[in-house]
């Protein structure tokens, strides 16, 4: 009987006796990995993204070589008068958007969905009409007024 105590006990102790800073090594080794994989990933996700500025940096340059060629072929006789004004310049512009802002649109379909829902709910169906075309013209003005805030059509 006090053999199998002393046995017990034995096991017990050593049980009892886990190596933490073995387990504190390995958690720190887990961690390090992880934050080395996420910094792998972040100089990944920056070598895309230059890849994919210098495509677009080529293209631009490949359509402006275009659009000077194309302007080329279509003066031949101004190039015959000045042979020393070849240069060529060339404007961008902006197209501005066209078509309903979205507040407009926001402001228009408010108002449709409010006065039906104004009709169906008031007794007097006028009223209830006038009433929830306002209150929702109002809300779609704002709603889309902040889409076209964030769009940056409007400041």
């Amino acid at each position: 009987m006090k053999k199998i105590f002393v046995l017990f006990a034995m096991v017990l102790a050593f049980s009892s006796c886990k190596n933490a800073a073995k387990e504190e090594a390995v958690k720190q080794a887990a961690i390090k990995a992880v934050k080395d994989s996420m910094r792998l990933d972040s100089f990944k996700m920056v070598e895309v993204a230059k890849k994919q500025e210098e495509a677009k940096a080529l293209e631009e340059k490949r359509i402006l070589m275009l659009s000077e060629a194309r302007a080329a072929e279509n003066a031949p006789a101004a190039r015959m008068a000045s042979p020393s004004a070849s240069t060529t310049t060339t404007t961008t512009t902006t197209k501005k958007k066209k078509g309903w802002s979205s507040a407009a649109l926001g402001t228009v379909i408010g108002a449709g969905a409010g006065g039906l829902g104004g009709a169906l709910i008031d007794k007097k169906k006028g009223r209830g009409a006038i009433i929830g075309g306002v209150a929702g013209a109002g809300a779609g003005y704002l709603i889309g007024r902040g889409q076209d805030k964030k769009s940056g059509r409007a400041q």
